[in-house]
């Protein structure tokens, strides 16, 4: 048992080994359970949304091979690297879509919080590591900018299954099974190479001392600086070490501004630094376990080179291969392990003495408190607790009270919270809506830790059997009210509808196709799932413009191309810099544009759109959509036959 594991009570020191047994089982299962519902009621499947968009079409990819002359697979992309597509379209074509995005993300969840217990429990203890999964499930878990990327992240990507691989290396790696460790990690790899990679880091880091860490560190950082200042001398062009040209830059700076440390914001370093904050405070508390303070060093070399690489990609080059490598992505094992420990950093500043208990419940806060700034706050529980032992005994009284006045006001702020999502439309009749409610006030994060906590003194007080075996079953009961409404998903396209309202469009739509939707909308689903053919642009198709200079200048001109019917959707840096002004996020003519006959001509002047999809009834031969469904009215325009017209004319 680890140092810091509170042990068990004295209602429970001597069970006889039948009774500990069937109460440890009880207990865990309750346990699991209560995690389970907290799952559920904290998190919703975002079904096919954002990321999840372009990893679903991957796959989909696989099964109707005509879909990879869509832009986005065109050249070079993402799909290239990773194992994940063919493996998602095995699953599709059995289940289904939905079913099998639900399913997958289900495995990888369950596979990553389940690592995480068994890493926490490696370093912290049992009871401790029930409390780190928690705090898994209730962290957001940012890592870079825009609040883009979490781990855990509620829709299905080949980050998810990369990731609890990877945390399933590092308990691997905890508990000395080095070699299943490394063979996780290089799964993640074959899956999602820039999340794994981190993890690859971070055993190797484990494996060595920390003075190789170091060494190790420093050498990586000067080798992109090397390889960033050679690129520019030599005016490399092609290849993985090429420049990228001013063209080039600016499609992949306006569509994916994250990728520049210099256009991150204030927020976004708060959120950063945050991880590196809180394993500095466990190093200074829990340092005395050698496997933790290996743990925090080796996380904070990786999350810190991973930065400065970052830096040199996205200011000295910028060259294609750092810039690819997305090396900000490597603080996301930091923020892992601050995570993981933080239940241990509670316990043991709790228990210590003088500024100890207001250090805990800052450092708790700083995850779990949204109206506090938890950089500062933690950085406030650093110097604390450094300065602990030199403030004089006289201050012991005003930390005591510091500690409960904090306590009061979260938990003033939380009941406030709370009740006013009790009070809002509330009616005890309606199930749906008090699942919701719960849901809300759990996602305050601190109601839910104090529940949990609650929960957890009651299970190690009580001297029965029944009362775990009670929680148990209530919980999985529950969980049958729980699980549908967190995986109450929005719409997910059929792929094989029945009956087929779109029949007459597809099948006047040849299978390599491209098809603009005008919509008003920069997704391409509809394109892709129900009409099975390529999307002529939306904004999931630039994702790629970092990887190919093909895609980027194509994805430029074919904006350029419907700039009269709608703005540039893949210069979000523009729209962000309108907002910051105050001004519309879009230029001053209006956008978009209803279509009309002179519009319709001058987009399809380009040879590489076929179709077009609008609400608005032109003429030129187009075929109506007259099923009774939100796409009635709706037309259909053949550019050839738009190009003829215009040539007869």
């Amino acid at each position: 048992m680890s140092a810091i594991d509170p042990g068990p009570s004295a209602a429970t020191a001597h069970p006889s080994p039948e009774r500990r047994r069937t109460r440890d089982l009880l207990t865990g299962s309750a346990s699991v359970a209560a995690l389970a519902v907290l799952w559920t009621l904290t998190h919703r499947y975002g079904g096919i949304t954002q990321d999840a968009h372009i990893y679903a079409f991957q796959a989909f990819a696989r099964i109707r091979p005509a879909l990879h002359a869509d832009i986005y697979l065109s050249n070079t992309s993402q799909d290239r690297f990773t194992i994940f597509s063919p493996i998602f379209a095995l699953f599709i074509r059995t289940l289904g879509l939905k079913v099998a995005g639900e399913l997958l993300l289900g495995v990888c969840l369950t596979g990553f919080l389940v690592a995480g217990w068994f890493a926490a429990r490696a370093l912290l203890g049992r009871e401790l590591a029930v409390f780190s999964v928690a705090l898994l499930i209730l962290t957001a878990g940012v890592y870079g900018a825009y609040g883009i990327f979490t781990y855990a992240q509620d829709y299905l990507t080949a980050r998810s299954p990369a990731e609890a691989l990877v945390v399933t290396a590092l308990a691997l790696a905890l508990t000395r099974r080095h070699r299943l460790a490394a063979g996780a990690v290089l799964i993640a790899m074959l899956l999602h190479p820039l999340m794994a990679f981190p993890g690859l880091l971070l055993l190797l880091a484990l494996w060595t001392s920390p003075r190789w860490n170091a060494i190790g560190a420093i050498g990586g950082v000067a080798a992109a600086a090397l390889i960033s200042i050679g690129a520019i001398a030599a005016h490399v062009t092609s290849g993985p070490f090429a420049v990228l040209d001013p063209t080039w830059l600016d499609v992949v700076r306006e569509r994916s501004q994250f990728l520049f440390l210099a256009l991150w914001h204030a927020h976004d370093w708060d959120l950063n630094v945050r991880p590196f904050l809180t394993v500095a405070l466990a190093v200074l508390t829990l340092g005395d376990d050698p496997r933790i303070r290996k743990l925090c060093i080796a996380a904070t070399w990786v999350g810190a080179s991973g930065l400065a690489v970052a830096a040199i990609a996205s200011s000295l080059g910028p060259v294609a291969i750092l810039l690819q490598g997305q090396a900000w992505r490597w603080d996301w094992v930091t923020t892992l392990a601050g995570v993981i420990l933080l239940p241990g950093v509670f316990l043991r500043c709790w228990r210590a003495e003088s500024v100890g208990p207001v250090c805990a419940i800052i450092a708790v806060l700083a995850w779990t408190f949204e109206p506090i700034d938890g950089t500062a706050a933690l950085a406030g529980a650093l110097l604390l607790w450094s300065l602990r032992g030199r403030l004089g005994r006289t201050l012991d009284a005003y930390f005591r009270w510091s500690a409960i006045a904090i306590v009061v006001l979260a938990l003033i702020w939380g009941m406030g919270n709370s009740w006013m999502y009790l009070a809002t439309n509330f009616n005890w009749n309606r199930g749906s809506l008090l699942v919701q409610r719960l849901s809300d006030i759990l996602g305050l994060k601190v109601p839910a830790l104090l529940l949990l906590l609650g929960l957890a003194q009651w299970l190690r007080r009580t001297r029965t059997l029944a009362m775990p075996a009670a929680l148990t079953v209530a919980f999985a009961a529950a969980l049958v009210v729980t699980v549908p409404f967190a995986f109450d998903s929005p719409a997910i396209p059929s792929l094989a509808p029945r009956p087929d309202p779109f029949s007459n469009w597809r099948r006047a739509i040849p299978p390599a196709a491209n098809v603009f939707v005008d919509d008003g909308s920069d997704s391409p689903l509809f394109a892709w799932f129900t009409l099975r053919r390529p999307s002529y642009l939306s904004i999931d198709q630039s994702a790629g413009v970092v990887f190919s200079r093909k895609t980027a200048l194509e994805i430029a001109r074919r904006a350029k191309v419907l700039r009269p019917l709608m703005f540039p959707d893949y210069r979000v840096l523009d729209k962000r810099r309108a907002a910051r002004l105050h001004q519309a996020a879009r230029p001053k003519k209006p956008w978009p544009k209803p279509l009309t006959i002179p519009l319709l001509e001058r987009v399809c002047r380009d040879p590489s759109l076929g179709f077009v999809i609008a609400h608005q009834h032109l003429g030129f031969d187009a075929i109506s959509h007259t099923a009774r469904d939100a796409w009635n009215g709706w037309s259909l325009y053949d550019c050839a036959r738009v190009r003829a017209r215009m040539r007869g004319a």
